[in-house]
């Protein structure tokens, strides 16, 4: 039972995501996490505000299973089924994010000063948290989707905008760690 706790390969976990992404294209359905919230706006009446939002939620609602699924496994992943929960990094890089005021670098995947409960009282913290929210937000509907729907989904139908919003996520991802992370910290 001890293989449970730990990561799978790449070589099951990849395959598993290729399998579902054949079903869903089979389906005509297409993958992606930003789009549960237009039909969470939707099915929250934002259609009656914003004519973006004034679709037939119900045609989508078997992605918001999608969701649920990411959410109880993710429940269920940290709480059952993970053993060590520390990260493998380079002793420099840990010691980079702890003079940045990082102590639970290399412990957790998630680092306490940004995703425990108390940071919710600490006001950079939540201006990170918030900007960083609405930044991603903004990216993911002005790319047309987000990274999961980009990378997996439409890299697998052969999309260029796909590729290109791929592309566009690494090169943001690169500036916003080498560039703008230790400008914040």
């Amino acid at each position: 039972m001890d293989w449970i706790l730990e990561p799978w390969p790449w070589y099951v976990g990849g395959p598993m995501i290729a399998g579902v992404l054949f079903l869903l294209i089979f389906a005509g359905k297409r993958f992606g996490m930003s789009s549960n919230l237009e039909t969470m706006c939707a099915i929250g009446g934002a259609g009656k505000r914003v004519d973006y939002f004034a679709f037939d939620w119900r045609a989508k609602r078997w992605n918001l299973v999608v969701v649920a699924g990411a959410v109880i496994g993710g429940f269920l992943a940290a709480n059952f089924l993970s053993g060590d929960t520390a990260v493998d990094i380079a002793p420099e890089t840990v010691t980079t994010l702890e003079s940045m005021g990082f102590e639970s670098a290399g412990e957790a995947y998630l680092p306490n000063e940004l995703f425990a409960t108390e940071a919710f009282t600490d006001p950079k913290a939540l201006a990170i948290l918030l900007i960083g929210g609405i930044l991603i937000g903004f990216g993911a509907r002005y790319a047309g989707g987000c990274t999961s729907g980009h990378a997996i989904s439409g890299l697998s139908n052969l999309q260029l905008p796909s590729l290109i919003a791929v592309v566009g996520f690494f090169i943001g991802g690169l500036i916003m760690v080498h560039l703008l992370f230790p400008l914040i910290f």
